[in-house]
């Protein structure tokens, strides 16, 4: 009876230990290392048109086309791909967490971000600049912009920017999105807002405000788009791969004109890998 007894626990843990090994060995969610996951989680903008717009189809944009293309070339197809709102001051705690395998969404590369995360690109040169209203006669340089109310997203470089160097007497209102800017700057409660030309072109397009804003063409300073990883990835150099062949075979230039050509944005050539402007 008592030999019946041990050899019966003993059946009963080992059926235990297969169970836990054949639930670890199928619980596979996520990966940075590669296609041998179910699915890749990508941080990208959900409220900017022509880089990244979440819409009743899906999502749309160039930033899109950019992680689509990378996550391909990483081994996963777009079903296994799941999509995450990456505002601009959640992006580095959102890499850092692991919340996120990567994060294409208007990401300029950083000293200060560098510290923080690592960076894949960069795969855009785009410039801030402002968008004003079509019929704004007021605000025709640089220097006009210290004495307008501007709008820019908080934790962006962009804002910074206004703070630290462009217009450091512009009255700065920081908003959480850039889209929360539009019904201001269209009600004239402000006169200009304020990002990348990118960014900027993408709004302008949209049939809902199309002749009621233009940019003001400053180009005020050099914004090179990365992707972002979390510090010490080995998910960098394969994106970088990636990014080489998306230039080498044409696909770059085709995202280019799908998402930014309704708008005539007048865009840089693909920048080389690790190839940052100043």
């Amino acid at each position: 009876m008592k030999l019946r007894k041990v050899s019966a626990a003993s059946a009963a843990v080992l059926a235990l230990a297969l169970t836990a090994t054949a639930c670890g060995g199928d619980d596979k969610d996520s990966g940075s290392s590669g296609g041998d996951s179910k699915k890749i989680t990508i941080g990208i903008k959900f409220d900017q048109p022509g880089l990244g717009q979440k819409t009743p189809d899906g999502y749309a944009g160039f930033d899109v086309d950019i992680a689509t293309y990378v996550a391909k070339k990483l081994g996963y197809t777009e079903d296994q791909i799941e999509w995450k709102e990456s505002k601009s001051a959640d992006r580095e705690t959102m890499l850092q967490r692991g919340d996120v395998d990567f994060i294409a969404a208007t990401y300029s590369i950083t000293p200060q971000r560098q510290e923080k995360v690592d960076f894949a690109g960069p795969y855009l040169l785009a410039h801030q600049d402002v968008l004003i209203r079509a019929d704004d006669d007021k605000i025709k340089s640089p220097e006009d912009l210290n004495n307008a109310k501007l709008c820019s997203v908080t934790g962006s470089t962009s804002a910074q920017n206004i703070k630290d160097k462009l217009a450091p007497k512009a009255q700065l209102q920081p908003y959480p999105t850039y889209s929360a800017c539009l019904p201001g700057l269209q009600n004239g409660a402000i006169d200009a807002l304020t990002t990348d030309d990118s960014i900027l072109a993408g709004y302008a397009s949209q049939s809902q405000f199309k002749g009621k804003f233009k940019l003001g063409g400053f180009k005020l300073t050099n914004e090179n788009y990365g992707i972002g990883v979390k510090k010490g990835s080995d998910l960098k150099d394969k994106i970088n791969k990636a990014l080489e062949e998306m230039v080498a075979d044409k696909s770059w230039d085709k995202a280019v004109k799908d998402n930014f050509g309704p708008a005539n944005y007048n865009n840089e050539p693909a920048p080389k890998i690790g190839d940052i402007k100043s």
